[in-house]
């Protein structure tokens, strides 16, 4: 074949192409999607199975070391040293996320991978009350940005690979990846979700939380029991329980952030902030003797489901978590949400002719619904955790949980897509770090 006849055979395979794919333009939406989703869920799947297990093990070691406790104070010096002189810009954590799915402008540092995560890893080894959440969307967002260039991504393009960063992380730390792909369209605005993203942020997710179980880590199993049937009392006990859910979930979020700013404004240089919340966190941990309200709290979160419990637990793993994460502790909130959210669920089964598995399962997502505005993405999660069964009562929970507690939230930085009652339809548009209170 002559050179001239293989331009000719080329000329025609490229315009064939184009026809092709200007007829079918899903087609190279979805591959280039696929193999971007891929990547994100290779690497964000890997690193959280890394953050898990690590997680595992410097809890246990804690469990069974005791006095690291006491380094709580030097240890909280030490991570606001690092991030005063070294991390300032990737301070705002997932607020720094959700910035960037809104606006994207400079990419985001990769550091603030290995930052959180020894932030996070240093907070639980010695004794703080946090969670994993934050540091698995932190890991995933930094990652997943740095394929920004060498994909010449757009503006638009870059919102669409944070969404599905997010999906990633979150699918995988907690092993739900629908939810996680939810939670990655519904967290940055409030009201609506991103369609554009639909496809990246499920595929992210779905292959993130499978990379991660190929690497062998385990996630947390739950059961809720008794599931009674529908009825009009049963629907009037659920509503009762998503009120004090949602009260409890805009109590969480007013009290974090009166705390954050009352560090800020009566200490000036941050890595005394955390020096003096570890002090006070070591002295608590000490003067109750009980190490129940630190770190995860996972095997309390358990025994909700199927154990009668003290009532005032939920109030005190809120005042430990507070005093952590406002003192500059880095983890996140959701899983002591989960916490506080699954112990009240079981205090209200003294008063409330509900199962107290049940009551505790619909507690655990709803006041996490409440203090991120997602009840969509937390009603999914309730189906893949708990089982499909208990879909009507925890979708009642969290609606009401999410309409109770108002237009607040952990994340500062979400924009009011759609406001949650036409009374507040001038809010639409605004930051709810902006909202008069």
């Amino acid at each position: 074949m002559s050179i001239k006849t293989q331009k000719s055979s080329g000329k025609k395979i490229s315009l064939h192409l184009r026809i092709f794919f200007r007829r079918y333009p899903a087609i190279l939406y979805i591959s280039k999607w696929f193999l971007i989703s891929l990547l994100i869920g290779i690497c964000v799947g890997s690193a959280s199975a890394g953050f898990l297990q690590s997680l595992d093990w410097v809890t246990n070691y804690r469990e069974n070391h005791l006095w690291l406790i006491a380094l709580l104070p030097v240890a909280g010096l030490l991570i606001g040293f690092l991030y005063h002189y070294l991390g300032k810009e990737i301070e705002p954590g997932n607020n720094l996320l959700i910035d960037t799915i809104h606006n994207p402008k400079e990419i985001i540092p990769f550091r603030m991978a290995p930052f959180v995560y020894i932030g996070t890893m240093a907070t639980h080894l010695f004794g703080g009350s946090a969670g994993r959440e934050g540091t698995a969307l932190q890991m995933a967002g930094a990652i997943a940005d740095q394929f920004s260039k060498p994909f010449r991504l757009s503006g638009s393009e870059r919102k669409i690979l944070i969404i599905a960063a997010i999906a990633a992380g979150f699918g995988s730390v907690f092993g739900t990846p629908l939810a996680g792909a939810i939670f990655g369209l519904e967290v940055f605005v409030i009201g609506r979700l991103k369609y554009d993203a639909i496809f990246p942020a499920f595929a992210s997710a779905i292959i993130a939380d499978l990379v991660t179980k190929l690497w062998h880590t385990a996630h947390t199993h739950y059961s809720i029991g008794i599931i009674p049937g529908i009825s009009f009392q049963n629907i009037i006990y659920a509503i009762i329980a998503g009120i004090v859910f949602g009260l409890c979930a805009a109590t969480f979020t007013k009290a974090i952030h009166f705390a954050t700013s009352l560090f800020k404004k009566k200490i000036k240089f941050p890595p005394f902030r955390s020096f003096l919340g570890g002090v006070l966190v070591a002295l608590a941990v000490w003067a109750i003797g009980t190490t129940k309200y630190i770190g995860l709290g996972i095997p309390t979160i358990v025994a909700s489901f199927d154990q009668q419990l003290p009532a005032y637990d939920f109030a005190l793993k809120m005042a430990f978590t507070i005093l952590t994460l406002a003192a500059g502790f880095k983890g996140g909130e959701v899983t002591p949400l989960f916490f506080i959210g699954a112990v009240s669920g079981n205090a209200l089964s003294y008063i409330i002719h509900l199962p107290t598995g049940l009551l505790a399962g619909m507690g655990f997502v709803a006041v996490f619904a409440g203090a991120t505005n997602t009840p969509m993405a937390c009603i999914m999660m309730a189906m893949e955790l708990f089982g499909s069964e208990c879909g009507a009562y925890v979708a009642i929970a969290c609606v009401v949980a999410y309409l109770l507690s108002g237009h607040n939230s952990i994340y500062g930085k979400q924009k009011i897509g759609e406001a949650k009652h036409s009374r507040f339809v001038n809010y639409e548009g605004k930051r709810v770090n902006e909202l008069k209170k």
